[in-house]
């Protein structure tokens, strides 16, 4: 009886601590210390505004995610159990139970609903995050509001409840809405990750392009640039350069063709057609004088305006891409598509470059991309996407310990108390 152990005052620590090796525990202890000496805690708990200041995640979303890591205690404190509680959950649990406590932290009111206001908190949160944008006196500007508005909008809010005059978003529905918007759940699901420059979810890439077209000309903004990101990866979200812009170098599919023949990598083509939807694809080859579709699994569709989504091969079948130059066949039309069949693509502009269609199609389970199926462009813009790092197209292994990695970046260490403990 005397040798018998007395249970463990917290069962919950004890087994979250199984899904990290030795030394990952010892990294996240000496977080842990840093951050709570930072707190003035006598190394105690972690306060809430060290914690948002140091895993950058402002707004209603950062104390959202305090509340759920400090186990809904509401005391405004964390401490070494709940973090590892919480990162055993968050990073190594089950994919459902990833999938819920992220569905619980989009949930920023904590009342078990997840409406509109919650997903607006959650966008506003990340636009901030990733964009700085200036704010008016009532918030977001009305620029930046509306276009939080193309990712809400891409929201299904299916299930009523009782009490609530407007439908709250299920579980499913959230699952669907990461699904279309992966920049999102990238985001989502590294709060708890080191804030460095490899941070899924936080890439966005530098936009490059001539003097002579103004910024105010450019269909990519770059929080759509952000969304269609979150389709690649890491090395492939750098720097995208402008090759062509049909307000600058006219509606001409010999110039377009020309311009986007000086890179060899992949492409973002964006169209704005005449009812004012914005929407394109992602060709991960070059284009090229082919009778038939060529391609690989990396290409997608992708709408931007007036609901963001991304639309990702299905598997289904390999009509990724298509270019057709000078064919006098009917069953050969001339000019660019993706996905879908020869004269039924999901996205397709004829050699003239005045018409084209977009039908729905079971290579990227996409619908018609627009208003209607037949399609008119007003403006259309190609980017290269400038590669950098592996080209083996496998994401860059992030080295070293957690803090070795934190030394990166001296002057974020400086303002958690971390740059004496790490060296």
């Amino acid at each position: 009886m005397g040798n018998a152990q007395s249970p463990s005052p917290d069962p919950l620590f004890d087994a979250a601590s199984l899904a990290f090796s030795k030394q990952e525990l010892e990294d996240l202890r000496s977080l842990f210390v840093s951050l709570a000496a930072q707190s003035g805690s006598n190394c105690k708990f972690i306060s809430q505004p060290v914690f948002q200041a140091y895993f950058r995640v402002p707004g209603p979303l950062g104390a959202r995610m305090f509340q759920l890591a400090a186990r809904k205690r509401n005391d405004g404190i964390l401490t070494f159990e709940d973090l590892v509680v919480t990162k055993a959950t968050y990073e190594k649990g089950a994919r459902d139970e990833i999938e819920e406590f992220i569905y619980q932290l989009c949930d920023v009111t904590g009342d078990g609903i997840l409406g509109r206001s919650d997903i607006e908190a959650v966008l506003n949160s990340i636009h901030e995050a990733l964009f700085s944008p200036e704010s008016d006196d009532n918030g977001l500007s009305s620029q930046h509001q509306d276009i939080l508005e193309v990712f809400i909008n891409a929201a299904i809010f299916s299930e009523k409840v009782e009490g609530l005059a407007g439908e709250s978003m299920s579980l499913a529905d959230f699952r669907s809405w990461c699904s279309l918007l992966p920049s999102a759940r990238k985001f989502l699901g590294s709060l708890l990750t080191p804030p460095d420059s490899g941070r899924p979810g936080y890439q966005v890439p530098c936009l490059q392009h001539p003097e002579n077209v103004l910024s105010d000309m450019l269909l990519l903004r770059k929080e759509y640039a952000w969304h269609i990101g979150g389709a690649l990866s890491q090395n492939e979200v750098e720097e995208w350069k402008l090759l062509y812009h049909s307000a600058v170098n006219g509606l001409s599919f010999s110039t377009f063709l020309g311009n986007i023949s000086n890179g060899d990598g992949p492409t973002v083509l964006i169209i704005k057609d005449t009812e004012g939807y914005v929407y394109g694809g992602y060709a991960s080859q070059p284009w090229e004088r082919q009778s038939d579709f060529y391609g690989d699994m990396k290409s997608f569709l992708f709408q931007l305006y007036p609901k963001a989504s991304i639309f990702r091969p299905t598997g289904a079948n390999n009509n990724l891409q298509w270019c057709a130059v000078n064919f006098s066949s009917d069953s050969i039309p001339n000019g660019i598509g993706l996905g879908g069949r020869p004269n039924h693509f999901g996205l397709f502009l004829s050699a003239n470059f005045d018409q084209g269609h977009t039908f729905s199609c079971t290579t990227f389970n996409s619908p018609c991309l627009s208003k209607a199926s037949k399609i008119h462009p007003e403006t259309i813009e190609c980017w290269g996407v400038l590669a950098k790092g592996p080209q083996n197209g496998k994401p860059e292994v992030l080295k070293g310990t957690v803090l070795e990695r934190f030394k990166e970046d001296r002057n974020m260490l400086k303002m958690v108390g971390l740059a004496n403990s790490s060296d």
